[in-house]
């Protein structure tokens, strides 16, 4: 049974409990390149099962993400209540061939896009991380709750790699 986009913030959100969502996002990059160090082009694009990622997938999911994310909080600090469009992460595998992007590229271009975001939330004024964008399917999000989200999101895809590469034998 698919969750709600209730029980996925609820979810995810789990994921980062106390941590400082920042500090989880400046690692990441880090953790995803120490992950797939030493794995073979066939272990990162294994699929666990059909329909589930494969780790390239996963990571080339991650880099877009952060250009999502990146925008998405830009067009709300520029314009506070601007409404968000969700989206449907399994069209995007399939429609950004997600599956023929070479993985480690995929880890590269997140690192870059991650750092890009992380130096424009170093300079968000206390104001501005309260502002607040109007998710389609999730509601009103602050530029806070968002940053905490994508910590956990994060923390669950790690998980998913570790898992992943785990039971292919590394």
């Amino acid at each position: 049974m698919k969750e709600t986009p209730q029980q996925y913030v609820q979810r995810i959100l789990g994921d980062v409990g106390d941590q400082d969502p920042l500090a989880i996002q400046a690692q990441t990059a880090t953790n995803l390149e120490r992950l797939i160090a030493g794995a073979s082009p066939s272990q990162l694009r294994r699929r666990p099962a059909p329909g589930k990622w494969s780790v390239a997938e996963i990571l080339a999911h991650l880099a877009d993400v952060e250009i999502v994310i990146g925008a998405r909080i830009q067009a709300i600090l520029v314009a506070p209540g601007t409404p968000i469009q969700a989206m449907d992460q399994d069209a995007l595998v399939a429609a950004g061939h997600y599956d023929q992007r070479d993985p480690r590229k995929s880890v590269a271009a997140f690192r870059v896009l991650r750092e890009m975001n992380l130096a424009l939330f170093q300079t968000l004024t206390p104001e501005q991380w309260q502002h607040h964008g109007i998710h389609s399917d999730r509601g009103p999000e602050t530029v806070e709750h968002i940053v905490r989200l994508y910590a956990g999101h994060d923390v669950n895809h790690i998980r998913q790699i570790e898992q992943i590469l785990t039971s292919s034998g590394r």
